[in-house]
């Protein structure tokens, strides 16, 4: 229960943080939802607390269960960090998350009523470039156990998830491009390490200027499966902010 205290206390002095230092800043808010053939569907939403030109305060969270992560005791995602804006168009956005459920603590052992708080840890971050005519996108997030509730015949779990994407801009309202998405299980004592996807193909995305609102469709082939081999990969992703 100790974890579960400082966990609590983490998310608290953030909040007030937050909120005590954002009162006179530039907020915006953003929406986020995607469906692919392993998560399904993850709705996601993010605050960011701009407090100069070159930094802000940022929070997020993943609503998992949406998908097929309703199965690790409805997995959710929630945490913050800091976003740098290194250049015009150009930010790096390193956060800490924390995830709630089963997946990381119990190794999904007891299915979708065993979730618990501080089922695990989530350091994390994003690479943005969206400069005249290109757009870039990198992502790492490594996803460790903060606690062990695993069964004596089972194990904790451990993951990395990272993709990499960038892309010509036609126009304002139109970009295309290629996307690469790698999910790997690095901690597994029964199971070992295992690639769940590898995923590579070209994505096209069509934006809309109000409220920064956009449709982007990934699909191609599947370079590696450890499950279940696929010929092809598809991902849908939509979002607004404002």
């Amino acid at each position: 229960m100790k974890k579960i205290y400082k966990l609590a206390a983490v998310i608290t002095v953030t909040i007030i943080g937050f909120s005590a230092n954002a009162q006179e800043s530039e907020t915006t808010f953003s929406l986020g939802v995607t469906s692919d053939q392993f998560f399904g569907v993850a709705p996601s939403v993010a605050m960011e607390y701009k407090f100069s030109e070159k930094v802000g305060a940022s929070v997020y969270g993943i609503f998992w269960g949406a998908g097929t992560a309703g199965a690790w005791g409805n997995w959710t995602e929630f945490g913050g960090g800091v976003n740098w804006y290194l250049a015009e168009g150009i930010t790096l956005n390193p956060n800490l998350g924390f995830t709630f459920g089963n997946l990381l603590s119990k190794g999904a052992a007891d299915g979708q009523l065993g979730g618990i708080a501080g089922d695990g840890i989530v350091p994390n971050l994003f690479f943005n470039v969206d400069i005249p005519n290109f757009e870039s996108e990198i992502y790492a997030g490594y996803y460790a156990p903060l606690r062990d509730k695993a069964p004596e015949d089972g194990s904790t779990l451990a993951y990395l998830h990272y993709w990499v994407n960038a892309g010509y801009k036609v126009s304002d309202a139109f970009s295309f491009g290629a996307h690469f998405e790698h999910l790997k299980r690095t901690k597994d004592d029964v199971g070992g390490e295992l690639d769940y996807f590898q995923w590579l193909g070209p994505y096209v995305q069509f934006n809309a200027g109000k409220f920064g609102s956009f449709v982007r469709l990934s699909a191609g082939p599947e370079v590696k499966n450890g499950l279940q081999a696929k010929d092809s990969f598809y991902k849908l992703s939509t979002g607004f902010s404002f």
